[in-house]
């Protein structure tokens, strides 16, 4: 900050006329006039031992400064480059709380990506009530968060009158490959039959006179092979390699057990 902005920030005069600098100063950054007259009375009597500065770029915010910085508020409209400003600020001013002001109603406020910001804690809107503009920096102050519902509220709406982009559609099975099964075993293949008319792998493993757990391993076994995720998968190739017919499946030979 400039020598002069230093020498009158932070400070104010006791009963007897006595310049008596205060311990902590409130710090906002932006290009715009943000703090009248009235907020700054407003934040020196609710808050003991407090001033406000503000300055009109992040450069500037970066400078040292003579006075705890607990608190610094930036502009929204700075939003998109703070990310490679955040390290330089916390450089400056160890142990400041990060928060955004929101000086125009108007602006697109990137909800999403402030919230994923660990560096941030919050918006404050300028147009808030005086009472209820100090107790959402009161609330950050103590280490809370905001986020004015009503960001929140016209997200919401955005997102609902955004078009919806439906998932296209996935493109219809080729013609069946006989290599495809050819890899498998003559056991592998019987339960991969079984397993494509429906059957679960305890009637599988009943039926062959094999442990579910064989059965288990025989399919895993028939999913790998065949570069398939899971049996339905495994049992539409079957059906593929049958013409999507399962009447011939039954003509399978059943293997007798192990």
């Amino acid at each position: 900050m400039s020598d002069k902005m230093q020498s009158d920030a932070g400070s104010e005069r006791d009963g007897a006329g006595r310049l008596v600098r205060k311990r902590n100063t409130f710090l906002f950054v932006s290009a715009k006039p943000v703090l009248s007259d009235c907020l700054l009375h407003a934040i020196e009597a609710e808050f003991a031992d407090v001033a406000a500065v503000q300055v009109a770029d992040l450069t500037r915010a970066c400078e040292p400064s003579q006075t705890n910085i607990p608190l610094i508020f930036i502009d929204l409209a700075m939003f998109d480059q703070l990310a490679d400003w955040i390290p330089k600020l916390t450089n400056a001013h160890p142990g400041a709380l990060l928060a955004l002001v929101q000086t125009d109603a108007r602006r697109s406020v990137p909800i999403d990506d402030i919230l994923q910001s660990d560096a941030i804690c919050g918006v404050l809107p300028m147009h808030l009530k005086l009472d209820i503009w100090l107790s959402v920096i009161r609330l950050l102050l103590i280490g809370g968060e905001y986020i004015p519902a009503a960001l929140l509220r016209t997200q919401s709406r955005e997102r609902i009158d955004a078009p919806q982009v439906l998932p296209r559609a996935p493109a219809p099975p080729g013609p069946f490959d006989p290599r495809e099964l050819s890899g498998l075993t003559e056991r592998e293949m019987q339960i991969l039959e079984m397993v494509a008319r429906g059957l679960q792998n305890k009637v599988i493993a009943a039926q062959l006179q094999l442990s579910e757990h064989t059965v288990k391993i025989h399919l895993h076994n028939i999913i790998t092979k065949l570069g398939t995720s899971n049996r339905t998968q495994a049992a539409a190739i079957f059906h593929r390699s049958r013409g999507g017919d399962m009447d011939g499946a039954s003509s399978l030979p059943l293997l007798s057990a192990r």
